[in-house]
């Protein structure tokens, strides 16, 4: 096969191999695509992105500079490059002495602390951080609802984390929270990540022992959405019989939390997170929201998928897919000529390129062969 690469990272070869995507065929990256897309990306958050006080977009806290980070080392940069030693001291003006690595009174304290969490562990092979990372844990841990905050385990809200200490439960943050503190070495059977997974199978549209809430019984189809707080809430929307719709971000971020609090995948509930991915299998769009969040739901079922450990997925038609290979050549033909991502819609900050940059290094990382 011979191939050359076109300004903006498209793909032009001669003898190109075919994917097909959400029903479109595309043609398919190479492992050389996916490698020379990350260096494009890399080099456009090191010398497009990053500050000179190492921040990436500083006016949205430091957030994005943590999700940078962790996406720079875990895409290839070495942990003692200047760009991510930068960024790490960044952070660290960021330490609280409560543990956690947020804005003082920040309402969005468990979200920065959690990726703060994951830059840390993904540049912590030498143990420099360790101590930090520690004073995180103990942070994250204390910001889910649970005896403490009242809630017992019939309450909704139990295991949940949400924006802050105060804000309501949700899964995003909630899935952010058990990654971050299983990557950081805390065990799927923490009490931490088993409160954390009593909230997670709440926010499952699978009526059963795990979920007693009426609105699964709405749409028993299997799927995730985003919180069973209260009268439950889904970006989705509702069903016409008032449910909560499923979608795939929130699908596959429910999947990933499971595993990572040790489900095994014969497990009901797993099961049918895996018939609902089966039967919604894209990454075109984020299934239910279009190209709302679309780059968020591709590191979030890249990592799903990687969890889940196996290298083909069987859609509900039973066509095997290369995942891997698939969701790299959708990011390998979006990529800008400046090596950035960028989402034409806006919803939840997906104009920003230091972002969704970042999201696409973490979905590219997991696309490299195994």
């Amino acid at each position: 096969m011979t191939c050359k690469h076109r300004p903006g990272g498209r793909l032009g070869c001669v003898g190109l191999a075919v994917a097909l995507i959400g029903g479109v065929t595309a043609s398919a990256a190479e492992p050389v695509d996916v490698r020379n897309a990350i260096a494009k990306g890399s080099a456009y958050l090191i010398e497009k992105g990053q500050a000179a006080d190492g921040s990436f977009s500083a006016e949205m806290g430091p957030a994005v500079t943590a999700l940078a980070v962790t996406a720079l080392a875990k895409s290839g940069t070495p942990a003692d490059a200047p760009a991510i030693e930068r960024g790490i001291r960044y952070l660290m003006t960021f330490r609280q002495a409560d543990g956690g690595i947020h804005q003082i009174d920040s309402p969005v304290g468990n979200y920065e602390s959690s990726i703060a969490l994951m830059a840390l562990v993904a540049c912590n092979a030498d143990g420099r951080y360790t101590r930090e990372i520690k004073g995180v844990e103990a942070f994250l841990k204390g910001l889910q609802w649970d005896e403490g905050e009242g809630k017992g385990p019939e309450d909704p809200a139990f295991g949940g984390a949400g924006y802050g200490r105060k804000s309501r439960p949700d899964l995003s943050n909630t899935a952010f929270l058990i990654e971050a503190l299983r990557e950081a070495g805390t065990s799927a059977d923490d009490p931490a990540i088993q409160k954390a997974l009593a909230f997670v199978s709440r926010a499952q549209n699978l009526p059963g022992p795990y979920n007693t809430l009426p609105m699964a019984e709405k749409n028993p189809d299997g799927g995730f959405y985003y919180t069973p707080f209260g009268e439950g809430e889904s970006q989705a929307g509702q069903t016409p019989q008032g449910g909560l719709r499923s979608y795939g971000s929130m699908t596959y971020a429910g999947l990933k939390s499971m595993i990572y609090a040790g489900v095994d995948r014969d497990d009901p509930r797993v099961k049918a997170a895996l018939e609902w991915l089966r039967r919604h299998y894209t990454f075109e769009e984020n299934p239910g929201l279009g190209t709302a969040g679309a780059y968020y739901f591709l590191q979030t079922a890249s990592k799903s998928l990687a969890v889940l450990g196996e290298d083909r997925f069987v859609d509900a038609a039973g066509k095997e897919h290369d995942w891997r290979n698939e969701l790299a050549t959708v990011l390998v033909s979006r990529q800008r000529g400046d090596g950035a991502w960028v989402n034409e819609n806006a919803r939840w900050m997906e104009d920003n390129a230091n972002l969704v940059t970042s999201y696409a290094l973490l979905a590219l990382a997991q696309c490299l062969p195994r």
